[in-house]
């Protein structure tokens, strides 16, 4: 597999979750879905405002088109039909980004400012890649925390899932008959 397609399968997985997670919050009650639940954002609904948040900031760096949020707890949108429609522009737009990546843009060094404690950051793109498919993942456990507190139980997120059902990472599945 190329470094390229690693994350290009990393985008359209984040996507894919990113589905599972606003299907199943959207079948929450407001109040279940804004409820504090003592996680590190609180709520169910601030913990997908900063993933958003979070990518809001690296897609910034990565590309230098916009401006950041001004916090990492900012909230952006206020309602889940809003956050769901940012979120999926941002999916989109994150699927295009990588795809017009290759190994030497991944290798290419830049430099981005930090929020907490100021400083100037120079790295490849490639590990910086690591950290924000990363950053996703784990405030998406927290998500799937809550949501399996909140109502019961939770969709799997899980990566070996979205490579069977897409083909991605080089799965392929043959449904066995019962012994």
């Amino acid at each position: 597999m190329r470094i390229e397609d690693r994350y290009r399968d990393m985008a359209a997985y984040n996507a894919w979750a990113n589905v599972q997670l606003y299907d199943a919050a959207a079948a929450l009650s407001d109040d279940a879905y804004r409820s504090d639940q003592g996680a590190f954002f609180g709520s169910l609904h601030r913990t997908m405002n900063h993933v958003l948040v979070g990518d809001t900031i690296w897609m910034a760096r990565f590309t230098g088109d916009e401006s950041p949020p001004p916090a990492l707890d900012a909230v952006l949108h206020d309602d889940l039909p809003s956050l769901r429609a940012a979120r999926e522009a941002m999916d989109t737009r994150i699927v295009a980004f990588v795809e017009e990546l290759d190994a030497a843009a991944l290798a290419r060094k830049f430099s981005y400012r930090t929020m907490l404690n100021p400083s100037l950051v120079t790295q490849p793109l490639a590990p910086a890649l690591d950290h924000f498919f990363n950053h996703q993942t784990h405030h998406r456990g927290q998500a799937h925390a809550l949501l399996t507190r909140l109502s019961g139980g939770a969709p799997s997120f899980d990566l070996i899932n979205f490579q069977r059902e897409s083909g991605r990472g080089g799965a392929s599945v043959t449904r066995l008959s019962p012994a």
